[in-house]
């Protein structure tokens, strides 16, 4: 693997000497050249510190971190060959568009001519073409943030670390600017890692995410494993929306689970390793829930409708528990009443067993 982390650990001091706080804890990762990886987690979860890791901003106490077949523990930012995009972007308020995009050449003393050649690369490259003279303070929030990329990719890095990049932007702007950057970085084919608490963000950049809580890694997939076939009950709630239902196996034939839930009998398929009469729980996503006038797999009450203009979103009673249901398909957008009786059905291959 190109960056590799093994078994790292930091430890913090806690203030006031109230013992120590393990941000970061026996986190193995493997990423590969060419790879947008995001650590995605809550605050607090120990994402970024593990970016600063990566980075050499901060050392590990315990474990080591490789680039490109060597050991880099102890090594100074400076000499990682890495740069880093920051979510305050960090650029120079009295320097042009060129001086900021410029301004790592210039430190190593490059020629003018291949200053002004790289920088109308990399400036074209970020859409910046015929801004070069402006002040930051003359750019909107998303132009500030693309020079902010093109300066740390003008140095081309081994590594391309991104700090919640967006977070300082409005809506939209976040939207446009996460195209832009899984853009560049396809094009470039430049190795990154990327922190976010933003799921959808993170959904849409990555070629796979690492969800982290409290200092560990919950698991490490493709945004379609991560959303599909959750490992723990943390990742599926924090991936999107997620119904917890209570089960019981009933019966067993190859990969095929009959389990009893909601006072109905569900065929699930795989979780071959639950045995007959073994407790489980069900994930089902609402957008797999088919809310339907008369009867269905199971019958409900709704109690809650809310009309979202693209969608509407159900909280349905079923036998004391409440499902969350979201209806997507425009040809049947009939608002079931609050209070009116339904029934539920599920979509093929949606109802999976929590491993």
């Amino acid at each position: 693997m190109y960056l590799s982390l093994k078994n790292v650990v930091k430890v913090f001091e806690a203030r006031g000497g109230g013992g120590q706080v393990i941000a970061v804890n026996d986190v193995s990762l493997d990423i590969k050249k060419g790879e947008l990886m995001t650590l995605l987690g809550p605050s607090g979860c120990g994402k970024t510190t593990t970016l600063r890791l990566i980075a050499g901003f901060e050392f590990p106490t315990a474990g080591d971190l490789w680039l490109d077949g060597q050991v880099i523990n102890e090594q100074p930012p400076h000499k990682r060959d890495m740069a880093m995009v920051f979510q305050s972007y960090a650029i120079f308020p009295h320097l042009s568009v060129f001086e900021n995009t410029a301004y790592g050449l210039k430190v190593q003393r490059r020629s003018k001519d291949e200053v002004r050649r790289r920088v109308a690369e990399v400036l074209e490259l970020v859409e910046l073409t015929g801004l070069e003279t402006r002040a930051p303070n003359e750019l909107s929030g998303g132009q500030q943030q693309r020079v902010a990329l093109a300066r740390a990719l003008i140095m081309e890095p081994k590594v391309l670390l991104m700090d919640e990049p967006l977070s300082n932007l409005d809506a939209k702007l976040r939207e446009q600017m996460r195209t832009e950057i899984r853009r560049i970085q396809q094009k470039l084919a430049i190795t990154s890692v990327y922190v976010t608490h933003d799921q959808i963000e993170a959904m849409t950049l990555s070629d796979r995410i690492v969800v982290m809580n409290d200092g560990i890694v919950e698991q490490v997939g493709t945004p379609t494993e991560l959303y599909r076939y959750p490992r723990t009950r943390f990742v599926a709630g924090f991936i999107g929306r997620a119904n917890f239902v209570p089960g019981v196996v009933r019966g067993a034939d190859g990969d095929t689970l009959t389990v009893d839930a909601l006072q109905s009998q569900l065929t699930i398929e795989g979780g071959r390793e639950h045995g007959v009469g073994e407790e489980v729980t069900l994930i089902v996503r609402p957008e797999m829930v088919k809310v339907v006038a008369g009867a269905g797999t199971v019958a409900g009450v709704v109690r809650r409708a809310s009309y979202l203009g693209d969608a509407i979103d159900y909280e349905v009673e079923v036998n004391g528990q409440l499902l969350t249901a979201v209806e997507r398909n425009p040809t049947r957008m009939v608002i079931h009443a609050e209070g009116s009786e339904v029934g539920l059905d599920f979509y093929e291959d949606c109802v999976h067993i929590l491993p």
